[in-house]
């Protein structure tokens, strides 16, 4: 079994693991590359039908080429898409103008917490990787959220041997990562290997492309020439730029990113 074989195998394990435990689930869907590669996953664990909703958070600021591309396959892939949006939020006037902080916080994180209460989730899946930022990697592959659904990062379970803590108190929900281990070279790989369609946003054009996407206001590209998948494997293998380079900085230090997510940041 090959290493690419080895984590598909691994994730599509934890996926089933995670549904047979709880059947009030949903996956968290942002169309970039991580989630589109989960959700992927997902349609192969359970042959080509996903038996719980996928969930859109809605900024209102997303590239058109991601509401595109989620309008498209959620209709090819015959998906029970659920688009949430913090209304409340966006009728104050929160916008990335008046500050991209808050903008996240409450278009973001505000938005899922509304999502999985209203529709009480007990466990949501989501595309994050390890490598991607470091205190992502601090991370559990099931990953308890409290009753306020905050991340207490101090106070994880073990998950020595590859043994889950696969249950929740009744007030809590579960964050389920099941390509935890994979890095942004795996993901690639991957994708070149099953197909997997992907928006344009990642191929360069005019020698820029994006690297990591989510709303257009706090995005810029990167410098580049990779225009295919190939491309792009080869440029990860001598590149020297952090994959969320080309993220708002000001939410990328470790203890905003730690911040952020202790309070519900997906």
């Amino acid at each position: 079994m090959d290493h690419l074989k080895k984590l598909e195998s691994q994730s599509i394990y934890i996926i089933r693991e995670a549904y047979r435990q709880f059947k009030d689930v949903a996956m968290l869907w942002s169309i970039g590359k991580d989630s589109t590669t989960l959700l992927w996953l997902i349609r192969k664990a359970f042959y080509g039908k996903v038996p719980f909703p996928i969930l859109h958070i809605d900024t209102g600021y997303k590239f058109k080429e991601i509401y595109q591309f989620r309008d498209k396959y959620a209709r090819e892939w015959g998906l029970n898409l659920i688009v949430h949006k913090n209304q409340e939020a966006v009728d104050r006037g929160v916008c990335p103008e008046k500050g991209k902080l808050e903008c996240c916080t409450e278009l973001k994180t505000n938005a899922l917490k509304q999502a999985i209460a209203k529709y009480k989730f007990k466990a949501l899946y989501l595309g994050i990787r390890r490598d991607e930022h470091g205190i992502r990697a601090k991370e559990r592959v099931f990953s308890p959220r409290d009753e306020d659904f905050e991340w207490n990062y101090k106070e994880q379970p073990p998950e020595l041997w590859d043994q889950f803590k696969s249950k929740a108190r009744e007030e809590e929900h579960l964050r389920v990562h099941p390509m935890l281990g994979w890095t942004e070279q795996d993901i690639w790989e991957y994708i070149r290997k099953e197909h997997i369609p992907i928006t344009d946003l990642y191929f360069t054009k005019n020698g820029k492309r994006y690297r990591s996407i989510g709303c257009e206001t706090c995005c810029s590209p990167i410098d580049s020439n990779a225009d295919t998948i190939d491309a792009i494997v080869e440029e990860l293998k001598t590149t020297k730029i952090s994959e969320r380079s080309g993220r708002a900085q000001d939410k990328e230090s470790a203890y905003m990113m730690q911040k952020l997510r202790s309070l519900g940041y997906m």
